[in-house]
């Protein structure tokens, strides 16, 4: 019987990690998944109470906070699953949520990595992600696919290839890994996912995205609050994304409009918010793609 390594990373939310463990727990067959939490840097350490509500856990305790990549990377080094699924600690899943993602895997070789519908915890009945459209790399933007739309099932039937998977919810297979690599730890934050499937098309695999499951995520509606770790990681990886996954001319074009309309567009946005204090964090982003290569190891912000 084939295996899957359910993957997530924990930071200072302890609770939310413990409701993350009882829905896994009600979900899956225990027998048949092993679950790997990677507390990342918390402050605390919570072991204890995971382990007491998953006997079960493997649990790896990292003291430095290494971002959504890294955490992960920790976590598939020590996987021993067939198939590998990442998810946010603030999500909680559904039943048949394995049985599907593993069954579009097997159906389809060529699929490299797939994720479920997902939708908001605090309002079910809205669609956070039924895929991707493709990148614009002229602009490095695209489209979430059914994003905000009432759930009435339009999505259910869907079994497709689509452009991203969702870094809350997504699994592949371990053996693609051989050749596909890691997700870059260089990311940290953001745009992780997406540089890590275009590694999967690169390799010749699919990105699939199918609505026969769903996986219910806590993320709010309303968009974050800015903060500098925000600003500056938004900032200096949509044009590292760019850098890492076109060719030279498309990333002078990029450059161009980036630096000329679109930063100074975001700068404009926080001066009439009054957030004067991030306007640093967008030159240092930019800064940073300018002074660095693509494969530096230096993230450029203190955490």
């Amino acid at each position: 019987m084939k295996r899957t390594s359910i993957i997530s990373v924990n930071f200072n939310q302890p609770q939310v990690t413990i409701d993350f463990l009882k829905s896994v727990k009600l979900n899956t067959d225990t027998a048949a998944v092993e679950l790997i939490l990677v507390d990342n840097g918390s402050r605390e350490d919570h072991h204890a109470d995971f382990i007491k509500e998953y006997p079960e856990l493997i649990y790896i305790r990292s003291e430095q906070n290494l971002g959504f990549a890294g955490g992960n990377n920790l976590g598939i080094k020590v996987a021993t699953g067939d198939y590998l699924l990442l998810l946010n600690n603030d999500t909680e899943i559904t039943e048949n949520l394995i049985a599907e993602l593993s069954g579009e895997l097997d159906r389809n070789p060529a699929i490299g990595m797939v994720s479920p519908l997902l939708l908001f915890y605090d309002a079910p009945d809205v669609i956070q992600y039924a895929g991707f459209t493709k990148m614009d790399y002229l602009t490095c933007r695209n489209s979430g696919i059914g994003s905000m739309e009432i759930n009435k099932g339009q999505y259910d039937a869907d079994s497709r290839e689509t452009a991203y998977c969702h870094g809350a919810a997504m699994m592949c297979r371990k053996a693609d890994l051989t050749t596909i690599g890691l997700m870059d730890d260089l990311f940290f934050l953001y745009y992780e996912e997406l540089d890590w499937c275009e590694k999967f098309r690169r390799a010749g695999k699919k990105i699939w995205f199918t609505g026969r499951t769903k996986v219910y995520h806590k993320e709010s509606m309303s968009v974050g609050k800015d903060s500098a770790i925000k600003t500056y990681f938004m900032t200096r990886n949509r044009m590292l994304f760019i850098r890492r996954n076109t060719g030279m001319f498309n990333t002078l074009l990029f450059s161009l409009y980036y630096i000329g309309i679109a930063c100074p567009k975001q700068i404009f946005l926080y001066l009439r918010k009054g957030r004067k204090d991030l306007i640093n964090w967008v030159f240092r982003g930019i800064f940073w793609n300018l002074t660095h290569s693509k494969n530096s190891t230096k993230l450029g912000f203190k955490i």
